[in-house]
C-alpha cells in the first residue's frame, strides 16, 4: 500500500464538501439536495464510481464548479467518493441534508480552508483515509479573538445582532 497526499484545487470564494457514498444515483440525489436546500446556490458535484465503467459522474448548476469538481475527483481517484464545490451558500446550509441522503456514508470535511486528501493506493484502487483541513492551531483565543469571532458570525447573519 502506498499513501499519497492529494492537494485539492480550491476555487476563490468557494467551499468544499468531501464525502463517501455507495451508489451510482448519488450525483443526481446530491443535485436534488443542493437545489432544494438553498435558493440561488451555485455548485458542482463529482462522484467517483467504484464499479462497472468506473467513471467520474458529474452534476451541478455552475459549469466552472462542475469542471473543478471533476478535476479534483479525478486527481483523488478514490472509489465512491464525492466532492461538492459551493458558492452563494455555506456548508452549514446543506450539510444535514447531505448527511440525510440515503447513499451518503460519511463526510470527511466541509470547509473553505486549503484541503489535502490522504489517500491509500493498492493494486485494487484508492480510498480516502482522511483529510488535512486548513492549518494547525497557533494558540488559544483571547478576549479580543472571542469578540472578533462573535462579530464575524453576526456580520454574516448566523447569530442575532
Amino acid at each position: 500500500m502506498e499513501v499519497k497526499i492529494i492537494k485539492v484545487e480550491m476555487p476563490e470564494g468557494a467551499n468544499i464538501i468531501i464525502g463517501q457514498t455507495h451508489f451510482i444515483k448519488t450525483a443526481e440525489d446530491l443535485y436534488e439536495v443542493m437545489v432544494n436546500a438553498v435558493p440561488g446556490i451555485k455548485f458542482g458535484i463529482a462522484f467517483c464510481e467504484a464499479s462497472g465503467p468506473c467513471l467520474v459522474r458529474t452534476e451541478g448548476n455552475d459549469s466552472y464548479l462542475k469542471e473543478i469538481a471533476v478535476k479534483n475527483a479525478h486527481n483523488i481517484a478514490a472509489g465512491h467518493s464525492f466532492i461538492i464545490f459551493i458558492k452563494e451558500a455555506f456548508p452549514v446550509n446543506v450539510l444535514n441534508d447531505i448527511k440525510a441522503c440515503p447513499e451518503v456514508c460519511s463526510i470527511f470535511c466541509a470547509t473553505a480552508n486549503p484541503v489535502q486528501v490522504v489517500v491509500a493506493e493498492t493494486e485494487q484502487g484508492r480510498g480516502i483515509l482522511g483529510v488535512i483541513d486548513g492549518c494547525s492551531p497557533k494558540g488559544v483565543e483571547n478576549e479580543k479573538d472571542t469578540q472578533n469571532r462573535k462579530q464575524f458570525l453576526r456580520k454574516i447573519g448566523y447569530k442575532l445582532q
